[in-house]
């Protein structure tokens, strides 16, 4: 088996004193060493780690340093990074360039194990996340009192505009550890409250362990988010058949969703944020709503969600494969009909329809490829005069089968 030429290297505030004899070995080994400038200034001035090596900074932003990396295959080489290169590291990033063969890993002690041994927190419990590169709305779908989590931030100023923004949300009475260089001579912990925040030296690299507290809206786990949670024009999935139109399309852990005729997006939304690793490929053809999808995409902090801007069956081309299709809008006999030329076997289909012609469609597909056929009638109590009475929907029918 030919050896690896790259060697990825976990390094903590440490410096060389913390690497493992194997990280020691391939550093000494190595003919160029590259790493973030911070990383590569605890390597020591003095030439006694690795003397023979070329040493280079890795340039900012990170992705600018991929293509001069790749360009020393055949050479070996040490890429110095913080932590574990695999737990929101940058190894992640680099592995995506490279063959299984390529390369190899020394992992060197996360941040959020160090922050957990000081914080005396235990980890299979405690939500870690990586916002050094994300928005703080990446932790609106699990912000609720009691949360327990570490998160890695950007620099010295993002601690600070987490407590705004934390305040913001009604959740200013939560408790924020700052903790920079853990693990370092430099290492230093301090406590305050969201709404009380007022540290103005914070030093990169740096963590926040947050205990939330407070007020604030949280959103709850099951289906069928108030509709007032999204910004539409009127062009959505009302909570009720909504949350039985998620039933129906039975998300699962890693798959991968289509909502045609998307709107405003809520059901690609709320597939995304049912289960870990899902994605979802939402089908719009008006401008403004594909870009009000986006927004609300970004109002909960979600990504993998791919919005295509156009009409089905046409802007289905070269699309990645899914385990379910949903149809909002759109419905046709030309879309079903390539639908069902398309998809794999196993594929959920779920569709909802609201005109008389589009329930004969459905009707018709029903009989020939089966699955069950619903008919939701809702009514909601209102004013009646000096009075309550029940103000009825649309009946809508909605149709699910497996293809």
């Amino acid at each position: 088996m030919v050896d690896p030429w790259l060697t990825i290297i976990g390094m903590g505030e440490d410096g060389v004193p913390g690497l493992s004899p194997a990280s020691r070995a391939a550093l000494e080994a190595a003919e160029i060493v590259t790493g973030a400038a911070r990383l590569m200034a605890l390597l020591g001035a003095d030439g006694t780690v690795a003397p023979a090596a070329e040493r280079r900074i890795w340039p900012v932003p990170f992705a600018d340093g991929i293509a001069p990396l790749l360009a020393c295959r055949g050479r070996r080489v040490a890429v110095l990074v913080s932590g574990n290169p695999f737990w929101f590291g940058a190894g992640t990033t680099l592995a995506r360039h490279l063959a299984p063969g390529e390369w190899r890993a020394h992992p060197g002690r996360s941040t959020f194990a160090l922050a957990a041994a000081r914080l005396g927190w235990p980890l299979e419990t405690t939500l870690c996340l990586g916002l050094h590169a994300t928005p703080f709305e990446h932790l609106i779908p699990r912000l609720a009192p009691g949360l327990r989590a570490i998160l890695l931030m950007r620099d010295g100023a993002a601690p600070g505009a987490m407590a705004d923004w934390l305040t913001g949300r009604g959740f200013g009475a939560s408790r924020l550890t700052v903790l920079e260089a853990l693990g370092g001579p430099a290492e230093r912990v301090r406590e305050t409250e969201a709404a009380r925040f007022a540290l103005d030296d914070v030093r990169h690299p740096v963590a926040v362990a947050l205990e939330a507290a407070g007020d604030g809206t949280t959103l709850p786990r099951a289906s069928g988010l108030p509709d007032d949670a999204f910004a539409h024009d009127g062009q959505i999935t009302k909570r009720p058949v909504r949350a039985l139109t998620l039933s129906a399309l039975a998300p699962r852990a890693g798959e991968r969703l289509w909502d045609i005729g998307a709107g405003s997006g809520s059901i690609a939304i709320e597939w995304l944020l049912s289960a870990a690793g899902n994605t979802a490929t939402a089908i719009e053809q008006r401008g403004d709503r594909a870009l009000r999808i986006r927004e609300n995409a970004a109002r909960f902090g979600l990504e993998g969600l791919d919005i295509v801007e156009g009409a089905a069956p046409g802007a289905l081309e070269n699309q990645p494969e899914p385990d379910a299709v949903f149809i909002g809008g759109g419905l046709s006999q030309a879309l079903l009909q390539a639908l069902w030329a398309r998809l794999r076997a196993g594929t959920r289909v779920v569709a909802n329809a609201v005109t008389l012609e589009s329930e004969a469609l459905l009707a018709e597909w029903h009989a020939k490829a089966g699955g069950t056929l619903l008919r939701i009638e809702l009514a909601e109590a209102g004013p009646l005069g000096s009075r309550r009475g029940w103000h009825a929907s649309y009946p809508v029918v909605q149709w699910s089968t497996v293809r």
